[in-house]
């Protein structure tokens, strides 16, 4: 159960409510980021008002739609091997099938993608949901439908997501969309466009939705939520153009963060991902005057040397990092960090590798997502730098960085043994039907006996034991989600 390394992951398609008058059967498989998932939920709603029921049994589907990544060449091998299962299964048992190609692989294949792989009718860039019935009137006509045209308005805030393998307690709000950016390494720009943000007030509507159905955790999403910037639409780049009463009246992410805080106290409110060149100190003081804002901040640095950050556009350098670091313990004591990390990037030396791993040491993660690096075709690294570390270096560096980020989340695991915190209840534990699993306001997962508490509950759970990201303890008795808890994770 420990956060060390993302794997890529899958998640199908479950609706609680079905609507009779719907015929037709719909499957959904989502890969990658949270961003894909929230989107997979945004293609369900649409296509609930064009006849489709959501279903778990891909046999029975009558269009299959797989919402891909391009992060890594990982990712999209997986998502061919997926398309060999639905060639199989239309093959034998249902010939009538439709297969579709959503999200960033889409965008980055796009017309390609019928070319290479036969089965597939549509191909759906991440821009273009909303053309989807005339997209599927078109291959229920018997003819392949592809858009995969970006937009700079397109945020889907007028569309109420149908949440797909929902928990009834979490629950994603997307509120950016599009990265600026450009590291070198990274298909994101190319594949969902440049940055644009959301109407607050849809967002706290939406919230305030969420919250009246019951769920009790939320997370705001963007590729880069500490960009957000409502300035009354369009691009953020433009935002310089605008009129002196629009800029005047925008509304930035710890603005965001406030409104959405008032708007629902009880309900936690987590984020990501977060870019250390745009994260604000104002965005820090938010977390830290909101008790129902987690802890907690992921916060990638992908290489610990100054070189390497150059040659991956990353537009902050190693001792920028390390004050942003000291910051974020200075004015929220008790908050979390994990990161992003690539190991083995064009280039880069045993010197650079080393940086990495004195970075965190220097930092101690709580947890982290590790990668070796994969070369992305497209990208600024793929153009213009050899990949030239052997895979076998590689593999060394990747196992290397994954060990200290085992022991320091470990260290940081145990300062909770002993202590008491408050979790929310999120689900059952995997290995046992008779524990929960929630989280607390650090992201760290804790499992405990389910006593007479239920999913949803806030409870608080004496922690006797820990791995480097799972806390073991039992519940105490419920929060009073009132008096802040609070924990200095430094001492």
């Amino acid at each position: 159960m420990e956060k060390i390394i993302e794997e890529e992951k899958q998640g199908t398609a479950v609706v609680l409510e079905q609507k009779q008058e719907n015929k037709r059967k719909l499957y959904i498989e989502s890969y990658g980021c949270q961003m894909n998932f929230s989107d997979s939920e945004i293609v369900a709603s649409i296509l609930t008002k064009e006849g489709f029921n959501t279903t778990t049994v891909m046999e029975e589907a009558d269009l299959v739609l797989v919402n891909t990544c391009s992060i890594r060449d990982k990712a999209e091998q997986t998502v061919r091997k997926r398309l060999e299962k639905y060639n199989r299964v239309k093959e034998r048992s249902n010939p009538h099938m439709k297969v579709g190609v959503l999200g960033c692989m889409a965008e980055r294949l796009k017309s390609k993608f019928l070319e290479e792989e036969k089965i597939v009718d549509m191909v759906v860039g991440p821009d273009a949901y909303k053309d989807l019935p005339n997209l599927v009137a078109e291959i229920d006509e018997g003819r392949e439908a592809v858009n995969v045209i970006l937009s700079k308005e397109e945020t889907y805030g007028d569309i109420a997501p149908v949440r797909l393998n929902s928990n009834g307690v979490t629950a994603f709000v997307s509120i950016t969309r599009g990265c600026d950016n450009m590291c070198t390494f990274c298909v994101v720009p190319f594949t969902r466009g440049r940055e644009r943000s959301r109407d607050p007030y849809s967002i706290i509507e939406e919230v305030n939705d969420l919250w009246e159905k019951g769920y009790k955790e939320i997370t705001l999403l963007g590729q880069n939520v500490d960009s957000y910037l409502w300035y009354g639409g369009g691009l953020k780049k433009d935002f310089k153009k605008a009129s002196k009463m629009a800029q005047a009246t925008a509304v930035d992410f710890a603005q965001l963060l406030h409104k959405v805080a008032n708007a629902q106290p009880h309900m936690r409110i987590r984020f990501s991902t977060s870019n250390p060149q745009d994260i604000s100190d104002d965005v820090l003081h938010a977390i830290a005057a909101h008790r129902n804002i987690c802890n907690y901040i992921h916060l990638p640095v992908q290489s610990g040397s100054d070189r390497i950050l150059k040659e991956m556009n990353r537009l902050h350098t190693r001792d920028e990092y390390m004050r942003l670091i000291d910051r974020i313990h200075a004015i929220i004591p008790e908050c979390a960090i994990s990161q992003d990390m690539i190991a083995g990037f064009p280039t880069e030396t045993e010197k650079d590798h080393q940086d990495t791993l004195s970075l965190m040491e220097y930092v101690k993660y709580d947890y982290g997502f590790m990668f070796a690096y994969s070369e992305r075709p497209g990208t600024l690294a793929a153009r213009k730098l050899e990949d030239d570390v052997p895979e076998e270096v590689k593999k060394r560096r990747l196992n290397e960085i994954i060990d200290v980020q085992r022991r320091t989340g470990l260290e940081r695991a145990q300062y909770f043994v002993g202590k008491t915190v408050e979790c929310l209840i999120e689900k059952e534990s995997k290995r046992s039907d008779q524990h929960w699993a929630g989280r607390n306001t650090q992201n760290y997962v804790a499992v405990f006996p389910k006593e007479n508490y239920k999913v949803g509950d806030y409870v608080m759970v004496e922690i006797s034991d820990c791995t480097s990201a799972t806390l073991i303890g039992k519940a105490v008795g419920y929060s009073d989600m009132e008096s802040p808890l609070t924990f200095d994770t430094k001492s």
